[in-house]
C-alpha cells in the first residue's frame, strides 16, 4: 500500500487546476508579552515580527502549487494595499491571480491574528480581528467570473470550489460553473464548509463532521452513523461520484455509489494548530482524481496531507518529499 500511495504522489504534480473561491490576506502579528497594562487586565506584546499569507481559497492553490501543479485563482479582493498585497503574494508563489477581480463595494478579506511568543515551539493566539464583508457579489462581477471560467474551462483538469461564507460563491455562481463543468466534463471538487446546497450536482463535495452534523441535525459517532450520513448527503445532493465527511483523528468516510469506506488517518502525535487541514485535504483529493486515482486512495493521500498542516502554526503546505516520507513512515 505504501509503495502504490508513493507512486500517486508522484503523478500530483503536471496539472491544471482552477480554484474558486474567497481569498483573503491573513496577517500574523506576533509580540513577547513583557508586562500587565495598566490600562486594562491584558498583556503588552513588544512588536518582534509580522508576517502575511495568502489565505481562505487561496490555501488550497498554494497547496497545489507545492505538489507541482498549477493552480488559477479566481476570487474577489478590495481596491486597497491589503489587494494589492495579496496578489503579489499570490504571483510570488507561484499562483497564477488572472482571475482576481477587484471590487470596490468590499474591502479585501483581512484576517489579523495576534500571537504572544512564550518560549514554545509555536507562538500562542490571543485574539483575532477580521476585516470583511459577507454580502453576495454583484451581479456584474458574477457575470466577469463566469466568463472568466467559461474562458478557462476546457484548458484545465478540474475546478476546485473552496466556500469560506465571504459572499464570492452564491447559488447562482455554483450553479453556473457546475454546468459548465457537465458540459465540458470537467471535474468539478468542492469544499462546502457548511452552505451544502448549493454544491449539489457536483461531482465531490468533502465537508467536515461538525458541519455534517449541523447540516443533517444529528450526532454522529460510530462508523455506522458516519456511513449513513455520507450515503444521505450524496444522495439528497445528488453528488455525482463520492461524498467525503473528514473526521479528524479517524480520518474520513466516503460514500460513491454503492459504497462506503472509511479511510484511517496516520498517527500524528503533536498536533499544534488545525487550520488549512480541511483546504490541503480537497487540494490533494482534487488532484489525485484528476491523476486518475481512485476515490480512497485520494483520501488515504489528503488524510497524510492533512496530518503533515496540523504539525505546523497557521496556513502549510506539504512538499511531495514531505507526503511521501509520512506515507513511508506508516501508512494507516
Amino acid at each position: 500500500m505504501a509503495a502504490h500511495l508513493i507512486s500517486v504522489v508522484e503523478a500530483l504534480a503536471g496539472r491544471t487546476i482552477l480554484v474558486v473561491g474567497d481569498v483573503m490576506l491573513d496577517e500574523y502579528i506576533t509580540g513577547r508579552p513583557t508586562r500587565m497594562s495598566r490600562e486594562a487586565p491584558v498583556p503588552v506584546l513588544e512588536l518582534e515580527s509580522r508576517q502575511y499569507i495568502a489565505g481562505g481559497s487561496a490555501n488550497p492553490a498554494a497547496n497545489i502549487v507545492s505538489l507541482g501543479s498549477r493552480a488559477i485563482q479566481v476570487g474577489v479582493i478590495g481596491i486597497d494595499e491589503a489587494g494589492r498585497q495579496l496578489v503579489d503574494i499570490l504571483s510570488s508563489s507561484g499562483i497564477d491571480a488572472s482571475g482576481v477581480i477587484a471590487c470596490g463595494d468590499r474591502p479585501t478579506t483581512v484576517k489579523t491574528r495576534i500571537l504572544a511568543q512564550m518560549g514554545l515551539r509555536f507562538p500562542q493566539q490571543l485574539t483575532r480581528i477580521d476585516t470583511v464583508a459577507r454580502h453576495d457579489i454583484d451581479s456584474d462581477t458574477e457575470a466577469k467570473i463566469v466568463a472568466f471560467v467559461a474562458a478557462q474551462v476546457t484548458q484545465v483538469d478540474a475546478v476546485l470550489l473552496s466556500h469560506y461564507h465571504g459572499g464570492l460563491l452564491t447559488s447562482s455562481l455554483a450553479r453556473q460553473i457546475r454546468d459548465l463543468c457537465s458540459r465540458e466534463k470537467v471535474l468539478i471538487t468542492a469544499d462546502a464548509q457548511g452552505q451544502f446546497n448549493q454544491f449539489a450536482g457536483i461531482d465531490v463535495m468533502k465537508c467536515n463532521a461538525a458541519d455534517a452534523q449541523r447540516y443533517l441535525n444529528r450526532t454522529l459517532q460510530t462508523d455506522a452513523d458516519f456511513s449513513a450520513a455520507a450515503r444521505q448527503l450524496q444522495t439528497a445532493l445528488g453528488i455525482k461520484r463520492a461524498a467525503i465527511i473528514t473526521r479528524g483523528s479517524r480520518g474520513a468516510t466516503v460514500a460513491s455509489g454503492d459504497a462506503i469506506d472509511h479511510c484511517p488517518a496516520p498517527r500524528v502525535s503533536d498536533v499544534f494548530d488545525t487550520v488549512g487541514a480541511g483546504d490541503t485535504a480537497i487540494a490533494v483529493a482534487t488532484l489525485a482524481l484528476t491523476a486518475g486515482s481512485s476515490l480512497v486512495d485520494a483520501v488515504m493521500l489528503a488524510n497524510h496531507a492533512s496530518g503533515i498542516v496540523v504539525q505546523h502554526l497557521g496556513n502549510y503546505a506539504p512538499t511531495p518529499a514531505e507526503l511521501a516520507q509520512s506515507i513511508a513512515l506508516g501508512a494507516p
